[in-house]
């Protein structure tokens, strides 16, 4: 399954490598990224591809967590619902 991950929160050191690092230790591949600095703010969007065997609810709250402990929120969503809404 492939899902959109979007980081945001105050600009710091380390917020990309704690997500990248997170990703790689469960085999979850970034397939493409885009983030950007607004106003003092990070914002970083991901397209990820989830091994099949994934617990999306887990993985949404340990995602969280991650997010908490980096100063940032962190949300994880099937891309089928971005899909879903542009067939509208």
């Amino acid at each position: 399954m492939r899902a959109i991950l979007t980081t945001i929160g105050q600009d710091q050191v380390g917020i990309i490598a704690g997500v990248s690092k997170y990703l790689s230790d469960y085999e979850i591949n970034i397939l493409d990224v885009s983030q950007t600095i607004m106003g003092g703010n990070f914002t970083m969007m991901m397209l990820i591809d989830l091994p099949q065997t994934t617990d999306f609810q887990n993985l949404t709250a340990e995602l969280s967590k991650l997010g908490t402990s980096l100063g940032v929120e962190i949300n994880v969503r099937n891309e089928e619902i971005y899909r879903a809404m542009h067939q509208l």
